[in-house]
């Protein structure tokens, strides 16, 4: 395995990380309109791209393995880049690595922050829908008597059904 293939791997990686992103983008704008279809359809989207990205990564995790078995160092289950870098033996090939890997970070950590933005949004909306029910729902009826105080000993039992009866 080649640090090239694994460069490729990582920039497809990158392209797939910027597109969820300009949806995490778009998804900010129809959650503040309130646009449910649309929202409903961004959901889809991002899911096809997470499988995608996912499947990727199953690439990336075997193409590193391969190159580091290859090169006689022990892997791991979860062996990353940075193992790669430090086993690379060219300095062009670690730059090469570190510059795709940190734009790579870069995009996720951006994403991140994205999507705990769309949370917060998704959130103050809900409480927002909640807050206008417990407006329009009347108030639940209390049994009180004349003084105010809540009246005791009410009958909450159920009636009996024929099955609880003793044969």
């Amino acid at each position: 395995m080649s640090i090239e293939a694994i460069c490729s791997t990582l920039t497809k990686l990158e392209r797939m990380h910027k597109s969820l992103l300009e949806l995490a983008n778009k998804k900010t704008e129809i959650i503040t309109v309130g646009d449910i279809e649309a929202l409903d359809q961004m959901l889809k989207d991002e899911q096809a791209h997470v499988a995608a990205i996912d499947k990727l990564e199953q690439q990336r995790q075997k193409q590193v393995t391969d190159y580091l078995g290859a090169k006689g160092l022990a892997t791991t289950d979860r062996t990353t880049v940075a193992d790669v870098i430090d086993a690379a033996e060219q300095q062009t090939e670690k730059d090469t690595l570190t510059a795709v890997r940190n734009r790579l970070l870069h995009i996720i950590n951006d994403l991140k922050k994205q999507n705990d933005l769309n949370q917060k949004l998704v959130f103050q909306s809900l409480q927002i829908v909640n807050l206008t029910l417990d407006a329009v729902r009347p108030p639940r009826p209390e049994q009180f008597n004349y003084s105010g105080n809540e009246v005791r000993g009410t009958n909450t039992m159920g009636k009996k059904s024929y099955f609880d009866s003793q044969a």
